[in-house]
């Protein structure tokens, strides 16, 4: 057996459990949101362990409330086969109504989805990152592409000027 060093996080600090590195080449993220997350016991000490993938995973509003699908917490394999959870379950994020209210008409918009960002402890409670976001074609990706190289080569070429 491995034993993980189980990071419970400082007092005001920030502990990263997982990102979806996809998210930021897929969509354009326009505006980016908080939100606290309901989970069992077991879901947070897998989340401790960093055992968490948010690939494949989205936000939807159901019901007038906001709720996380497809996100893998992996089971705790301590806590034996009758007080785990299931790995991807539909989970609840925690927003105002306001914010819920906000994020509804701007869904109804043509291409928008709610895409979570990053999951993480904050204050050593489990929060998730949620960018707000338009699907990207293949020509914008080609463009973005095109800009770092751009913007390399004119770094690049500050550094010969200063040296």
């Amino acid at each position: 057996m491995v034993k993980r060093r189980v990071d419970k996080g400082v007092e005001g600090m920030e502990s990263l459990v997982c990102r979806n590195p996809k998210a930021a080449k897929r969509y354009e993220i326009e505006e980016r949101l908080e939100a606290g997350m309901v989970l069992q016991g077991s879901e947070v000490k897998s989340l401790r362990l960093r055992r968490a993938d948010l690939e494949g995973a989205y936000a939807a509003i159901d019901g007038g409330e906001l709720f996380l699908h497809k996100m893998h917490i992996a089971p705790y394999e301590q806590a034996g086969p009758h007080f785990n959870h299931e790995p991807k379950r539909k989970r609840k994020l925690l927003v105002k109504k306001r914010e819920i209210e906000k994020l509804h008409g701007r869904l109804t918009a043509k291409g928008y989805t709610l895409v979570p960002l990053q999951c993480y402890f904050k204050n050593g409670v489990a929060k998730v990152q949620l960018g707000l976001g338009k699907g990207k074609r293949v020509g914008d990706e080609r463009e973005s592409i095109k800009a770092k190289a751009e913007l390399r080569e004119a770094r690049d070429a500050m550094k010969q000027v200063k040296g």
